[in-house]
C-alpha cells in the first residue's frame, strides 16, 4: 500500500461516525387554527419504545438517507399525510446526544385541512395541537442530568499510568418540562422544544 492508494480510499469517502453512533430526524411540524400557531406532537403508543410519552413525528434514519428525507418520510409514516403536503421551511438545531446519537430537526408546516384529516399509524396513540403562544409564554420547568462514567472491573489503569480516580469527562444535560393542559412534554422533545421557541423569540 502506498500514499496512491490512499488518495483512492479517502477522496470523496461519506463521512461516518467513530464507533457505535445512531442518527434520527425529526419533524417539527406548525398547524395554523383560527389565526392561532400551534406545535404538533405525538403520544406514543404502546406498540413502541417509551410508550405514553410526548414526541415530535421522526425517527430512525436509512443507510445512505438524507436527513430531511428521513424526517419526512417517518412524519408521513406516522401521520398518515403525503410527505408533498407537507411544507419543510428549513432546519432546527442538531441535538447531539450523550448516548451516541444524533439528532437533527427540520421544521414544517401542516394546513388545518390536511390536521383534520390526518390518519395516525399503531406507532401513535394520539396527536394534540399546543398553542405557540402558551408555550413562549411558559418558562419551562428545568432540571439537569449528570452523566456517571462507569468502566469495567479489568479497565487497565496501571497500563495507562492512570489512578481509579481518573476525571473522566461526564456530560450534564439540561431537560426542560412544559406543562400543556393535561400533557407533560420533557426529554428530548422537551429540548428540542425550548430551541425552537428560543429562535423564534431571537426573531420576534
Amino acid at each position: 500500500m502506498n500514499t496512491e492508494d490512499i488518495r483512492k480510499i479517502f477522496k470523496g469517502r461519506r463521512i461516518g461516525a467513530i464507533g457505535k453512533h445512531k442518527f434520527f430526524s425529526v419533524l417539527v411540524p406548525f398547524v395554523e387554527v383560527d389565526g392561532k400557531l400551534n406545535l404538533l406532537y405525538e403520544v406514543r403508543s404502546q406498540s413502541v419504545d417509551q410508550p405514553g410519552e410526548i414526541c415530535f413525528p421522526g425517527g430512525h434514519m436509512l443507510p445512505y438517507e438524507l436527513p430531511q428525507d428521513a424526517a419526512l418520510r417517518e412524519t408521513s409514516e406516522e401521520l398518515g399525510i403525503s410527505p408533498y403536503r407537507i411544507e419543510t421551511v428549513g432546519r432546527g438545531d442538531v441535538l447531539y446526544g450523550s448516548a451516541n446519537y444524533t439528532l437533527y430537526t427540520y421544521i414544517g408546516i401542516i394546513r388545518k385541512s390536511d390536521f383534520g384529516s390526518l390518519k395516525p399509524n399503531d406507532e401513535v396513540k394520539e396527536v394534540f395541537l399546543a398553542p405557540v403562544d402558551e408555550l413562549l409564554a411558559e418558562e419551562p420547568e428545568i432540571h439537569n442530568e449528570k452523566m456517571v462514567a462507569k468502566v469495567d472491573e479489568s479497565f487497565p489503569y496501571d497500563t495507562l499510568g492512570i489512578g481509579q480516580d481518573y476525571n473522566w469527562h461526564t456530560p450534564e444535560v439540561e431537560i426542560p418540562i412544559y406543562k400543556v393542559g393535561d400533557y407533560v412534554i420533557w426529554g428530548i422533545t422537551g429540548r428540542i422544544t425550548k430551541s425552537v421557541l428560543e429562535i423564534i423569540r431571537s426573531r420576534g
